[in-house]
């Protein structure tokens, strides 16, 4: 069966791996499916996580600082590998040198969400800091005064912007997407909405009124990764995020400069 390449537009056999007309590598999910296409499938283990990486076009790991299959020890470094024993670990180095484990089990897939979340989340802010940069305001030594304390003034309020907005980030004490348990009961948080799984039916279902876990602002206390019964994920409920809707937001473009110098490895995640 006939698909379109996402990079070229070409139509070509959906059975192949590249494109015979750019020679692109074609999306898992076109591969080995019967011709059949639609969205692509997000990685769920380390191999396509690296796979998802190179298709996105990211510069070195060395200058991302996420390191796919390696237990890097120098600090300032975002990681996931597996040990000899089996269990997967996702971690981070920060910039003391100490090492915060995010994730340390024999859910692969799991680990591999939670670090693909992260570099996601990485992606977006060092496009919103690429789109923000200004470059020099003089083009010639005979700039006026004025203009440079122009340049000068609109530099601090970009300053203080991003300031004002790593403070929000930092203090932010919102749930998360991901799994939590509260008085003995698995819930899942996502887009403002809470979803509790029901011993009894098997089942997950909304949570609402009463159901809906008092928590205060401490989440993160609750956040599990052993979660019991049936993944959410599974569920009528379950939906990609409308940022993580479009893998083509987190193609980098070869022109833009990625700054790890404005990353935060302060905090544990």
């Amino acid at each position: 069966m006939q698909i379109r390449c996402e990079h070229c537009g070409a139509d070509i056999d959906g059975s192949l791996k590249y494109c015979t007309n750019c020679g692109a590598p074609l999306p898992p999910s076109s591969q080995g499916s019967g011709g059949q296409t639609g969205p692509r499938r997000e990685p769920e283990t380390i191999e396509e996580l690296r796979q998802w990486y190179i298709d996105h076009h990211l510069p070195p790991e060395e200058t991302t600082r996420f390191f796919i299959g390696k237990d890097i020890t120098e600090r300032r470094a975002f990681g996931i590998y597996r040990e000899q024993d089996g269990e997967f670990v996702v971690y981070k180095n920060k910039n003391d040198g100490s090492r915060a484990v995010r994730y340390k089990g024999p859910d692969e897939k799991f680990a591999v969400t939670e670090l693909l979340s992260r570099l996601k989340e990485e992606i977006r802010s060092q496009k919103s800091r690429s789109s923000s940069r200004i470059g020099p305001t003089r083009s010639t030594r005979r700039a006026s005064k004025g203009s440079e304390l122009a340049a000068v003034i609109m530099m601090v309020g970009i300053a203080l912007f991003v300031i004002v907005m790593l403070i929000m980030v930092i203090t932010d004490k919102s749930p998360t997407r991901g799994y939590y348990r509260y008085n003995d009961t698995d819930y899942y948080y996502q887009d403002t909405s809470w979803y509790y799984y029901d011993m009894n039916y098997g089942s997950w279902y909304p949570a609402v009124g009463s159901l809906i876990p008092d928590m205060g602002e401490d989440y993160d206390d609750y956040r599990v990764y052993d979660h019991r019964g049936s993944d959410f994920e599974d569920s009528d409920y379950y939906h990609e995020s409308d940022s993580d809707s479009n893998s083509d937001d987190y193609s980098w473009d070869g022109g833009d400069s990625w700054d790890a110098g404005g990353m935060d490895f302060d905090s544990d995640w």
